[in-house]
């Protein structure tokens, strides 16, 4: 079992997109993403900066707030993230 917590990551892309993801080494995927070797929707859309992330206990929760958070408006999903700490601990 990984000592990280997972995470709920929110990007802002070139062109004003937003990326949603899911990781537990929130540092080590940004620099993929920015690398170019993050997800195919990140290569076409480079990433400028993380908007914010939220913790969650496992890959499991993480991932059902994933999907939740793509379906909603972009103000939405800023408002999702506004209580969420800045960035997860798997960032440090």
């Amino acid at each position: 079992m990984s000592s990280y917590t997972w995470c709920l990551y929110l990007l802002e892309c070139k062109g004003g997109v937003m990326y949603a993801g899911i990781t537990n080494r929130l540092a080590e995927r940004f620099a993929a993403h920015l690398a170019g070797k993050g997800a195919k929707f990140t290569r076409a859309n480079p990433p400028l900066r993380i908007l914010g992330a939220k913790p969650f206990a496992d890959r499991s929760e993480a991932s059902r707030a994933e999907y939740a958070i793509k379906r909603l408006p972009r103000n939405r999903k800023l408002a999702f993230l506004a209580a969420a700490v800045p960035l997860c601990a798997a960032a440090a």
